[in-house]
Formats: C-alpha cells, sequence, structure tokens
C-alpha cells in the first residue's frame, strides 16, 4: 500500500488522489503569491520615494492607503460571511483574507503611532 492510499484510504479511487493533487498545487499556488506579495512590500517603500512625483501631497498619499487597508478589510469580511452562509468551503482561503486585513491594520497603527509620536516632538521643540 503506497504513502497517499494509506492517508486517503483503502477505497480510494484514483479521482480522490487527484483531487489531493489539485489540492496540493493550489497550496503551492498560494505559497508563490504570497512570496511575491511579500516581495513586492518589501521593494515599495524604497522604490516609492524615489517614484513619487512631488505634486502628491501627503494627505492624497495617507487616504490612498486607508483606501487600501479599508478595502482589504472589507474583502475579508465579504469572503468569512461567505463562509458562514456555505458559498465558500476553502477555510484557507478565509484564513488569508483575515490575515491579510489583521497585517494591513497592524501596518496602518504602526504608522498612526510613528506619526503621532513625530508630531509630539515637533511640538516640542522651541521655536
Amino acid at each position: 500500500m503506497s504513502a497517499i492510499s494509506s492517508i486517503v484510504g483503502p477505497s480510494s479511487s484514483p479521482g480522490g488522489i487527484q483531487q489531493i493533487m489539485a489540492m496540493r498545487q493550489q497550496i503551492i499556488d498560494r505559497s508563490d503569491l504570497l512570496k511575491q506579495i511579500h516581495a513586492t512590500q518589501a521593494a515599495t517603500p524604497s522604490d516609492t520615494a524615489n517614484v513619487q512625483a512631488p505634486a502628491q501631497g501627503f494627505a492624497t498619499t495617507l487616504k490612498t492607503a486607508l483606501d487600501s487597508v479599508n478595502s482589504v478589510q472589507n474583502n475579508a469580511e465579504d469572503v468569512t460571511d461567505a463562509y458562514q452562509k456555505g458559498e465558500v468551503t476553502d477555510v484557507a482561503k478565509v484564513m488569508l483574507a483575515r490575515q491579510e486585513a489583521g497585517v494591513a491594520f497592524e501596518a496602518t497603527l504602526q504608522v498612526r503611532n510613528k506619526l503621532l509620536s513625530a508630531y509630539q516632538d515637533i511640538m516640542r521643540m522651541g521655536l
């Protein structure tokens, strides 16, 4: 008895093995996608400073970032609701969306803390 059939069970058909291989490929694809996202996010801070035009103001940049975080959180909420209704059966997709929303929120929170700290430092400076 092979290792795959012992995991799946003795009554599994070749279709069951194909399903397992398809699930494996989905996991690999998602892993590759996450690596691309992390690589893009790691490259973004240094590239953004050089690429942005001076015409774009701080408020516009901040609003764009907050809108992006909001859309990620809305997507996570939609996927979670769909899972609770039984429309989505892929738990990994739900967990990935929720984790992405959590990371985006934490990053936003850290940026807010840094901005607040910088503001307080500026206010403490004597003229």
